[in-house]
């Protein structure tokens, strides 16, 4: 492996314990003591403060006019609608029918990559996107039922919006990978998303009682915006120059065996059977996706 890919997937990595970290950590935040869309208007305006101000001291870049087009859509698919539509989902909707939600995103970024982008449906990222799921899938619903009830149905409708919007901005932000650095992308895009966020969100920001909030779930606030905005777009854009948006859905499955690690390190679970079967089905299929280049069947 290059050192160039290998840096790819330790981004990867890096971007997806992130995300694993963050069911934690933003679980405490919402709705107690934010609106999902106050805490969501906050992430865009602290995302969008720091890359600009970064921009400042990196090499600056000429944006064509019909490439500011493709960024104000891109934020339209990869910050407003992801963004809104996930965490309001997960307020009407259960924790599980979320996940089993979104671990079907690399199945729709496979889909999306072939028809948008070009990208080859091989037999082996077909097959490594469905052991993956079947792993994700396993683990997760060892924690509770999955159920599309009248109760949970607007939910799971806004988080499957969610998840295809997502897929859309992975494979749809791919081409400009070969033109502009993340950080001139992210810049942009998060300046448009303030834009459509805003006006929908300004009013819960606010009128939030933010004298009620205590320090710890400030810091958690902090994490939010710096590391699960910032640094986790940054690392997951970044292995968007190298990698196919095919494999770089695929570390998706990763996140709830991430968030179980996470569980394991402050004593909250115990290592099952079923936890090393689901995360030895994803690491399976994590690599015939990336790395298995013949044919299983030849």
């Amino acid at each position: 492996m290059s050192r160039k890919l290998l840096l790819a997937h330790l981004a990867l990595l890096g971007a997806n314990l992130i995300f694993g970290v963050n069911y934690v950590i933003a679980k405490g935040i919402m709705p107690d003591y934010l609106e999902p869309r106050a805490i969501i208007l906050l992430r865009v305006i602290g995302a969008t403060i720091i890359f600009w101000v970064v921009g400042v001291y990196y090499p600056k870049e000429k944006v064509e006019k019909k490439d500011l087009f493709k960024f104000g859509y891109l934020s339209v698919f990869g910050v407003a609608i992801n963004q809104i539509m996930f965490f309001e989902g997960l307020n009407l909707t259960t924790p599980i029918n979320a996940s089993i939600i979104m671990v079907g995103v690399p199945t729709l970024v496979l889909v999306f990559s072939h028809f948008f982008i070009g990208d080859k449906l091989t037999q082996n990222k077909i097959i490594g996107i469905f052991i993956g799921f079947a792993g994700a899938a396993f683990l997760i619903l060892q924690s509770g039922n999955f159920s599309f009830s009248s109760d949970t149905f607007v939910g799971n409708i806004f988080v499957l919006i969610n998840a295809s919007s997502y897929g859309l901005f992975i494979v749809l932000v791919k081409p400009l990978m070969a033109k502009y650095s993340p950080i001139t992308i992210m810049k942009w895009v998060f300046l448009f998303g303030l834009v459509f966020v805003a006006p929908i969100s300004l009013n819960l920001v606010i009128t939030a009682d933010y004298a009620a909030i205590p320090s710890n779930i400030w810091m958690s606030i902090g994490f939010v915006i710096l590391f699960t905005t910032v640094f986790a777009y940054l690392l997951n854009n970044y292995s968007l120059k190298t990698i196919s948006p095919t494999i770089n859905s695929a570390y998706i499955y990763l996140q709830p065996v991430i968030a179980s690690v996470v569980a394991l390190s402050f004593g909250k679970d115990n290592l099952s059977v079923e936890e090393v079967i689901a995360a030895t089905l994803i690491f399976i299929g994590v690599y015939f996706v990336s790395f298995k280049k013949k044919n299983l069947f030849g």
